[in-house]
């Protein structure tokens, strides 16, 4: 069963401005809660398309989707083939894209798949199964350096270095196969007073191993902007974020894509084509209230942003944090 608790879903909705005979897209359709309030404002002329690259989070999305509009197209695969989709499906027009980020709470809840420190279970962390690359591969083959980024920056640990030296040193004695093995040895590679603070000692490195696995990052950065491109004039695009990483990506290329190019100072006006495409409709991310995060405890850290496009969009507006590939 895939029972998962949708964050800031009316707020999401309300910010989307759903067109009746709109077409709209939700790249992370989850258990679909944020699709099922599109389909609900949806005529016989709209169009919804719902993608996950998790088998699982699909399947249970249909079964609750298919009730409310018989014509949704799912899809399975990874947003970064957003393009794709939308040229395979003949959309001509698309009037809102949606992306609620993060792991669900089924993945997390499910042991075998390996996301959680709670439970201990194989150190897999993949959204799409078919993929080859594991937490398990990661802890075991990549290089000293190549951890310390990804725990440096993904999960902003500060005993990055620590950690990746424990790691070296323990696979050389065994593999490093299950979730509980690799708790173990950040807890004996952070400093017992660092430990007693902050949540977790594993949470940043188990986040860092995630994002890593899934290419997160990257792929969001690059999708973001081919939403850019692909939504019609008056369309938005709506970003639900639950770390720092992916909000400051969300937030730099909102602002970029909402002001105007600069210009010397005696230009009279500003040329066209340094007008934004953009314009931000959210100034400042929507947060849950009290009563949502006392409800469910994981929505504490989203943050929605949403922005409307004005104007054709325009290459010279692509902003990248510049993630370094590995």
């Amino acid at each position: 069963m895939f029972d998962h608790t949708t964050v800031l879903k009316d707020e999401m909705i309300e910010k989307l401005s759903v067109k009746s005979d709109g077409t709209y897209i939700d790249c992370t359709v989850g258990g679909g809660g944020h699709s099922a309030k599109i389909a609900k404002n949806l005529s016989e002329k709209g169009t919804l398309v719902a993608i996950d690259q998790d088998k699982t989070a699909l399947h249970a999305a249909e079964n609750v989707l298919r009730k409310i509009k018989e014509d949704i197209i799912f899809v399975h695969d990874n947003f970064k083939n957003l393009k794709k989709i939308v040229e395979q499906n003949n959309l001509e027009k698309v009037d809102g894209i949606i992306f609620d980020l993060g792991v669900s709470s089924p993945q997390f809840d499910e042991a075998e798949r390996g996301f959680s420190y709670r439970f201990d279970a194989p150190l897999d962390m993949r959204m799409n199964q078919n993929e080859q690359l594991t937490a398990q591969k990661i802890v075991n083959t990549w290089d000293y350096n190549k951890l310390v980024h990804i725990f440096f920056t993904y999960g902003e640990e500060r005993f990055s270095k620590q950690v990746a030296r424990t790691i070296e040193r323990e696979r050389k004695k065994a593999p490093i196969q299950t979730t509980f093995q690799l708790v173990e040895i950040i807890k004996q590679a952070i400093p017992a007073r660092a430990r007693r603070k902050g949540g977790h000692p594993a949470r940043r490195i188990f986040q860092a191993l995630r994002i890593a696995v899934n290419d997160e990052l990257h792929v969001f950065e690059k999708t973001l902007h081919d939403a850019a491109e692909l939504v019609s004039i008056g369309g938005r695009i709506a970003v639900i974020t639950f770390h720092s990483l992916e909000d400051r990506i969300c937030k730099r290329a909102f602002k970029t894509w909402s002001k105007p190019i600069d210009v010397p100072q005696n230009f009279p006006v500003i040329p066209e084509d340094h007008l934004p495409p953009f314009k931000e409709i959210t100034r400042k991310p929507i947060e849950p209230s009290f009563e949502e995060v006392e409800k469910n405890r994981r929505a504490r850290s989203a943050k929605l942003r949403v922005v409307e496009k004005i104007r054709q969009w325009d290459q010279k507006f692509i902003h990248k944090e510049g993630w370094k590939q590995l």
